[in-house]
């Protein structure tokens, strides 16, 4: 994993070397173990390297072909590398590093274009192409990897962070007006190609785009996933989880391929747990020399039970013998690390549950240098509560009359102080959306039936979003973060599932639960409710955090927003604090838009110094 960054000049100019030297700086973070620069009359590329897979100077980019008519700057991991390597080798490649890095060269060679199919990872890469005079730019299929890009001076830019993009004077000035209100009311980013900032783009998960000299193609989609709309199929159950733990186990096995130290981020709930188990199960058979004799796991606990998951994390501990490293964030804490945060995340965000991922990801970092995480498990397998709701929905409008009535049942034998809160949530979150003066465009995540509702979290409105968080809070601490479950093979399966290998009863993640039964301690592998990394956010807000709340507030460049109405925000704050109103995460977004504002618009200046 590293920072990529560059220039293409169209109709005839040459790339800007301080641009491109102040862009890389901004990178730094990303990769602390070199840099390299290869500029070549139209085209400057940029990388910052984190060393993982081939730690000698031969693992170095931006990298050639043998005859030096391909250039690429990459970042992410290309898991079967080996494989591909092998295949091109007896196609008559020749290779001399053993980096993933030279084998997208290769197969760029071999394959062009389609060489992205052959690829199952994490990546975003731009490849110039001397002999076609093109700049071939590519993002993975669920965007673990960032590809931001924008247009100015006559040329494009693009680079794996925003704030590179911002060493250009022309460039992100001022916010996007819609992408900025959507995430006030409905707290969704990085479900479109725009982001916050006016003129900034990103290239969407599952496209690449070709940059020539007449300027930038339209970007396209070389992948899609169908999610399976059947409700109930022929496969037997065991059948199914035991083509699922197969599948999870080689992606897992894959995963760990690393040169460096490797650990895993443990929160105590299913996913996270199940790969712990997996990975000492890897340990036991082939120990790897990335994991060593014990795996190391990293959590985050807290002395409110309501939000500690430290009885879950135990038992897994206690099953695998893992070497255990815990955290507990603080409010205090959060207020001197918050300046940074924002800096390093570039966007708003939308719940302070980021913090203890970012105070996990710090603490990893002084033990390993990658950690494999469970993301992604929560879409693809119906994980969230809050699809349910959904599924209940499509049953009842496909006539599965049944059906529904079974899950309307095993959901309120459940869930119903989920679905009871759920309930009050939603009013309370409409009343907050009235403090807006911007008009948001309506975003309904959980509209439509569920398979619908699966591929769009996927690929739009949610998953994106927390790739973004985690690839941010892992990289500022220079640390590679790994999702096995997004492993393409896994991920094709799952979808192919009919729904009630997903939910069943009110049950969720049907499939995964049935594959590790006798693996993972019954208490993590039966537990209903969902948690993950979080933080007490409403307590915090309650007291800790209420004297920092009520500055921003009370700001003039609060008042001064035209986003939201003031005064009604302060009020509606106050009455939160007295017990009159309930929380919402409406009120972080908009003191986190206000923070954001603060830092990348009325002061650019300052961005390229991090804090």
């Amino acid at each position: 994993m590293c920072g990529i960054a560059g220039q293409y000049c169209y109709q005839g100019g040459r790339p800007d070397r301080r641009l491109l030297a102040d862009m890389s700086e901004r990178l730094a973070h990303r990769g602390p173990d070199g840099e390299g620069t290869h500029i070549n009359r139209s085209t400057g590329l940029v990388h910052r390297r984190l060393a993982i897979i081939d730690l000698s100077p031969d693992g170095l980019q931006p990298m050639t072909n043998e005859d030096s008519s391909l250039w690429l700057v990459f970042n992410g991991e290309i898991y079967n590398f080996v494989e591909l390597r092998e295949e091109l080798a007896k196609k008559g490649h020749t290779f001399y590093s053993k980096s993933d890095t030279e084998v997208i060269l290769h197969a760029y060679e071999e394959w062009g274009h389609d060489c992205l199919a052959r690829f199952n990872g994490m990546w975003a890469f731009a490849l110039w192409d001397e002999k076609k005079q093109e700049l071939f730019c590519a993002r993975d299929r669920f965007g673990i990897k960032p590809f931001y890009y924008t247009t100015a001076g006559g040329s494009f830019l693009f680079a794996s962070e925003i704030k590179a993009l911002l060493a250009h004077p022309d460039t992100g000035n001022k916010p996007d007006d819609k992408m900025l209100c959507t995430y006030l009311a409905w707290g969704v980013q990085d479900h479109c190609s725009h982001t916050m900032f006016d003129g900034i783009l990103q290239l969407a998960p599952a496209h690449a785009l070709v940059v020539t000299r007449d300027g930038i193609q339209s970007p396209y989609q070389y992948w899609d996933v169908k999610v399976n709309p059947e409700i109930r199929g022929n496969e037997n159950d065991e059948t199914v989880a035991a083509h699922f733990r197969e599948l999870l186990l080689e992606a897992a096995r894959i995963h760990l391929r690393s040169d460096v130290a490797v650990g895993t981020c443990l929160s105590g709930g299913i996913d996270s747990s199940t790969l712990t188990v997996l990975i000492n199960t890897l340990i036991r058979s082939e120990a790897p020399e990335s994991v060593g004799a014990r795996q190391k796991t990293f959590s985050v606990v807290f002395s409110d039970t309501k939000f500690d998951e430290s009885r879950y994390i135990d038992e897994v501990v206690a099953a695998t013998g893992v070497d255990a490293d815990r955290t507990e964030p603080a409010p205090d804490q959060l207020w001197d690390d918050i300046d940074r945060l924002v800096y390093l995340q570039d966007e708003p965000f939308g719940s302070l549950s980021i913090y203890a991922q970012y105070c996990v990801m710090r603490l990893a970092a002084k033990k390993v240098k990658v950690v494999l995480d469970g993301q992604g498990a929560d879409e693809l397998i119906a994980g969230y509560l809050g699809y349910q709701g959904s599924y209940i929905r499509g049953l009842l409008r496909t006539y599965h009359w049944g059906t529904a009535l079974r899950e309307i049942a095993g959901s309120l034998r459940e869930h119903r102080d989920f679905f009871q809160s759920a309930r009050q949530q939603l009013h309370v979150r409409r009343t907050r959306r009235g403090l807006l003066k911007c008009t948001p465009e309506t975003i309904d995540r959980y509209q439509g039936t569920l398979d619908e509702v699966l591929h769009r979290e996927l690929l739009s409105t949610n998953l994106p979003a927390l790739l973004h968080y985690e690839d941010r809070n892992a990289m500022a601490f220079s640390l590679e973060s790994r999702v096995p479950y997004l492993d393409v093979r896994l991920v094709e399966y799952v979808a192919s599932l009919p729904l009630s290998q997903k939910v069943r009863a009110g049950v969720t993640k049907v499939a995964l639960r049935t594959a590790i039964r006798g693996k993972v301690p019954e208490s993590v592998r039966c537990r209903r409710d969902k948690m993950g990394f979080v933080t007490p956010e409403e307590c915090w807000m309650k007291n800790e955090l209420r004297p920092f709340m009520l500055e921003i507030f009370s700001s003039a460049s609060f008042k001064s927003r035209p986003y939201w109405n003031a005064g009604a925000v302060t009020q509606d704050y106050l009455a939160f604090l007295e017990g009159r109103s309930t929380y919402s995460p409406e009120i972080w977004r908009i003191a986190c838009a206000e923070l954001w504002m603060r830092k990348f618009i009325d002061a650019p200046a300052d961005v390229g110094q991090a804090s």
